[in-house]
């Protein structure tokens, strides 16, 4: 019976090393980890700035997701190396708010036409955040991914087959925004 007692023991220290040493393992590679940072950067290529009038602001009030606020788009002009025109009257940019995160989704969604003659429909999606960094400095961010839907059959079908970034500022024409593109090399 003591013979028993003492292979138990046994075993369960033997089981008490052999975890104490795989976690150990464990952490030791985590710690050696580093990350590899890529040889290659993706490089930006501006595109257009849009310079957007917008209408009056109204909201639908909290629903379920947060904070609903329309802007309507009134009109504008937009240009760039590639391309030039006018934004069309009758869109909008649909605003959801979280007022616990300090965090709003925008997503507008309008038509340009180029001076010549070419519609092209337009979904820009974003964040506004008002939060801290990491560091736990206040921040303010505020980026949008633009996706272009242009004619297959047009000299801007370039547009529907990369990423874009855009950076928008305030103080647009009457008010409005102006939004900075650039295409994703």
């Amino acid at each position: 019976m003591l013979l028993l007692h003492e292979n138990k023991t046994l075993n369960h220290h033997n089981m008490r090393k052999t975890i104490l040493f795989v976690i150990m393992t464990l952490l030791s590679l985590t710690v050696g980890a580093q990350t590899t940072v890529p040889a290659e950067t993706p490089e930006l290529e501006f595109v257009m700035q849009l310079k957007v009038t917008l209408g009056e602001t109204y909201s639908v009030g909290e629903t379920s997701h947060g904070r609903r606020t329309v802007i309507p788009i009134t009109g504008g002009t937009f240009e760039g190396p590639l391309l030039k025109g006018t934004i069309l009257n009758g869109g909008a940019d649909y605003q959801m708010a979280d007022s616990k995160t300090n965090r709003t989704e925008i997503e507008a969604i309008y038509s340009i036409k180029t001076d010549d003659g070419v519609y092209i429909h337009i979904r820009n999606k974003g964040i506004i955040s008002n939060s801290q960094d990491a560091q736990g400095r206040p921040s303010f961010y505020f980026r949008c991914s633009p996706r272009f839907e242009a004619p297959n059959d047009s000299k801007y079908a370039w547009l529907n087959n990369a990423i874009f970034v855009c950076a928008p500022a305030w103080g647009g024409p009457g008010g409005g925004i102006t939004l900075n593109v650039w295409k994703v090399k």
